[in-house]
């Protein structure tokens, strides 16, 4: 499939002349021509850029979406802008199919395309652009029967994810037989998931995952998705709890109120080895340059922290499960790989990407249950009180020594123990007590889940 993206866009090139990239609809950088001659300034940095990291980044999308090549159906011209690092013009195909705009064909602009008539004053096409609209238009049937091939691979795998332990052997069949199908599988093979934690899924026509070596399927799902998970809970979503007494023994905490599901994205990554997951990091790392990733809730969903105000976003994270070679483990490859997108998420030491047998003690809480923050911590969580928890919890961190955190604070010894002191009072734990420090410890970081 990529071979033919490269003739196509190589046809385009010879038949115009000036050297072409495709790029996806997220430009996401699918194929480019051969760029011919001496001349380094044929190249400005946003080709370059392009080439080399296989993406665009977002401000760039940005300035060239502004010219309206989403909705464009002829070819457009783009001006220079140095100050944008756009030092050549450029000619924009767009490649759509039965009106989905599935990427862009881009032409540099040497000076010799300039007269070119593109078609769009009411005169018609120069034969040229006539032929590469042409070519542009294979290239989006292309693009969108792997888009419908993908989606339907991305269904089967949704249905194994969700599905209960009873439908597992018949959902994994079904995804076995069509990866075979699809000759991207080979049964046997060693396979992992992906999760990229938050994905945003309100862009129905969004274009397809890239074509990534080792990248199987993909689907969305509810971050709390599974049959066996419960409603999800923010643990900044209680209200704080009032009078809790020493070792939170006494007081209560508000209800907790369900919170919208997050949508995380699930990649099924065939691995080279068992042990080997250098594919699964490549597709993360990938997949977390996507505009979608990282995007903040829908509007009226956004979490809320105890303020009520809504949470600043996050950025995207990405977690890894461990390897496997049996389709019906993948439900439980799922839930350690989006535990450790969870984690990363909330940690950002661990981050951006992680694998599950990377994330320490977040292996057990993340198995928790999502319930209210224990009565004693409710005060701490108070925005207010921020930065005593942040220092409450590297005290915690740093095993308790206060010559290490006060370091890592960059604090004096003295502004560290009145902020303990502080933090003993809201809470009513003595941090000189073992168990105490166990449940601040454990309860901090659950509430960053």
């Amino acid at each position: 499939m990529r071979g033919d993206y490269q003739q196509l866009v190589d046809e385009i090139s010879a038949a115009l002349g000036a050297p072409a990239t495709l790029e996806d609809r997220d430009f996401g950088l699918i194929a480019f021509g051969a760029h011919e001659g001496d001349d380094d300034e044929v190249m400005d940095p946003v080709r370059t850029r392009s080439i080399l990291q296989r993406r665009s980044s977002a401000a760039v999308r940005a300035w060239f979406e502004a010219f309206g090549i989403a909705r464009a159906k002829t070819a457009l011209r783009i001006p220079p802008d140095p100050a944008a690092g756009v030092f050549r013009g450029r000619i924009c195909l767009p490649v759509r199919h039965r009106g989905i705009v599935h990427g862009y064909v881009w032409l540099l602009d040497d000076g010799h395309l300039t007269d070119l008539e593109l078609g769009t004053r009411g005169a018609p096409p120069d034969p040229r652009i006539a032929q590469a609209m042409e070519t542009a238009a294979r290239i989006g049937a292309l693009l969108a029967d792997e888009a419908r091939a993908g989606a339907e691979l991305g269904d089967l795998l949704r249905e194994l994810l969700l599905a209960a332990p009873d439908g597992q052997p018949a959902a994994a069949a079904a995804l076995r037989d069509a990866l075979r199908d699809s000759l991207r599988f080979t049964p046997g093979a060693p396979l992992t998931l992906v999760a990229v934690l938050p994905w945003d899924t309100s862009d129905t026509d969004a274009a397809p995952l890239p074509s990534l070596p080792g990248l199987l399927a993909a689907c969305a799902l509810p971050a709390g998705g599974g049959p066996a998970d419960g409603p999800a809970v923010g643990a900044d979503e209680a209200e704080p709890a009032a009078g809790a007494g020493r070792g939170g023994r006494t007081g209560s905490a508000a209800r907790p109120q369900p919170a919208a599901p997050v949508p995380a994205l699930a990649a099924l990554v065939r691995l080279r080895a068992s042990g080997a997951p250098g594919p699964a990091h490549t597709v993360a790392e990938h997949l977390l340059r996507s505009p979608r990733a990282g995007a903040a809730p829908a509007e009226g969903k956004a979490p809320r922290g105890s303020s009520g105000h809504p949470a600043p976003p996050r950025p995207g994270a990405a977690g890894i499960g461990a390897g496997t070679r049996e389709l019906t483990d993948l439900p439980a490859t799922w839930r350690e790989a989006l535990d450790a997108a969870r984690a990363a998420h909330a940690e950002p030491r661990l981050g951006p990407i992680t694998q599950w047998d990377a994330i320490g003690p977040y292996r057990m809480l993340t198995a928790l249950p999502a319930t209210a923050p224990d009565p004693a911590i409710g005060p701490l969580l108070a925005p207010a009180h921020a930065e005593l928890a942040r220092t409450a919890e590297v005290f915690l961190d740093c095993a308790g020594q206060a010559s290490r955190t006060a370091q890592a604070l960059g604090i004096h010894r003295q502004t560290l123990y009145y902020r303990l002191g502080r933090v003993e009072k809201l809470t009513g734990l003595d941090l000189d007590d073992g168990e105490h420090r166990l449940l601040l410890h454990m309860a901090l970081k659950a509430a960053r889940l």
